[in-house]
């Protein structure tokens, strides 16, 4: 009797329609596993290029370059986990268009160095070019295939090729203008998805984007140690400063396993009930993320100092992981913890944890990293401290509850 093939043949198309935002067992896709790993690769390239710039004391441009950089690779992610969580079809074309926004990262992540040391954009404009043709092709397919979200579709293919053209046309100002350009573009892109979903709200699935943002998260909190073990090898490479290397390797696993479990604390999904409730949570993973993979930057700055290879002082060493841990607390708190109303305990432990790692380089060597490690530690204990969420309905980020709205 031959044996029967449970080979399936991927359909070369199939009608988008929204998907059910209450289907259940919904979970990331292998290929959006795939296209976040190739983001992490853009991620990586700016969070090197934030470490150079913050040995070599050029803090300022640094973290301009980085910040300008990292928008343009989260804001590609988060559009496509948001549309892939409401029209996610996975045909053939569907993953031949996923594959060219995959592309379009590569690129991009190639040109962040001509972006960082000539101001040069031009690359990473090409790259964030290509994958937001791809996207304009997907809200086109949608429009054309789901009568129902027509409206809404049309607005996001609309409203992404209108700021698409305004950032190639940027490439042709002087760079004092082009810098100014940059925040009304921003600005721009922004707006988009709440013009689009005014038409109709997209029917994105809140266990699958809490699930995407987490997993983006992890890889993200990956990114920063891997980045701090190849700064660790090398200095230990060069037999200098050993038990000043094992304090930053130590200390910076515990700040990264703090981070985690904080971020972890909370059923995120909870908080995505509504427009008003989901653009401010999925703004404001920006600063989550991008502080996130600047950690690894800081803490390879910590090992520059260590191997006398920086040239800073020991103040901006420490500075170098101090703020972006900070921002994450501070954003962590205000659009992932705050609004599950976690009590007086835990919201105060959060505002004196951000200020007590600010204070840290004020403090002598080798004790800046160990006492944020202390902190962190110290905030994860107090994060488990009973937390009324299952009593209790969750405070709107932004507004009251719109049911099966989408967040951009």
């Amino acid at each position: 009797m031959a044996a029967t093939s449970h080979h399936t043949r991927r359909p070369l198309w199939l009608r988008m329609v929204g998907r059910d935002p209450r289907e259940p067992h919904r979970a990331a896709t292998p290929l959006e596993l795939l296209f976040d790993l190739c983001f992490v690769v853009a991620v990586a390239q700016a969070a090197a290029r934030l470490h150079h710039a913050l040995s070599e004391a050029h803090a300022g441009t640094g973290v301009l370059g980085y910040a300008m950089v990292f928008f343009a690779i989260w804001w590609a992610w988060m559009n496509f986990t948001w549309f892939a969580s409401a029209y996610d079809t996975d045909d053939v074309v569907y993953r031949l268009l996923i594959l060219m926004q995959i592309l379009g990262v590569l690129i991009l992540a190639a040109g962040v160095p001509r972006a960082f040391e000539e101001r040069d954009f031009g690359l990473v404009t090409l790259g964030y070019a290509v994958m937001r043709v791809a996207l304009i092709a997907l809200w086109v397919r949608a429009a054309c295939e789901h009568p129902e979200g027509r409206r809404c579709a049309l607005r996001y293919a609309i409203g992404i090729s209108v700021v698409q053209v305004g950032w190639i046309l940027r490439l042709t100002l002087p760079e004092q203008i082009g810098f100014f350009a940059f925040f009304v573009l921003v600005a721009a892109e922004l707006a988009v998805p709440v013009f689009a979903e005014r038409a109709r709200q997209t029917t994105w699935h809140p266990h699958h984007i809490a699930e995407r943002y987490g997993l983006f998260a992890i890889i993200v909190l990956g990114e920063s140690i891997l980045a701090a073990t190849l700064a660790i090898q090398s200095g230990l490479d060069r037999g200098i400063a050993t038990a000043a290397l094992l304090s930053v390797a130590f200390s910076g696993a515990v700040i990264v396993f703090a981070m985690w479990w904080l971020y972890f604390s909370q059923p995120a999904h909870l908080l995505l009930s509504s427009n008003k409730t989901a653009f401010p949570w999925g703004y404001g993973h920006y600063f989550i993320f991008s502080s996130t993979a600047a950690l690894g930057a800081g803490l390879s700055v910590a090992v520059d100092y260590d191997t006398h290879q920086a040239h800073i002082g020991a103040f901006a060493a420490g500075a170098a992981v101090a703020v972006p841990v900070a921002v994450f607390l501070a954003s962590l708190w205000l659009v992932h913890v705050r609004p599950h109303r976690p009590g007086g305990l835990v919201n105060g432990a959060y505002l004196a944890g951000m200020a007590l790692v600010l204070v840290t380089p004020f403090t002598p060597l080798p004790l800046p990293l160990p006492l944020i490690a202390v902190v962190m530690a110290l905030l994860a204990v107090a994060s488990q401290s009973p937390w009324p969420w299952r009593a209790r309905q969750p405070r709107a980020v932004g507004g009251g509850p719109q049911a099966g709205a989408s967040g951009g």
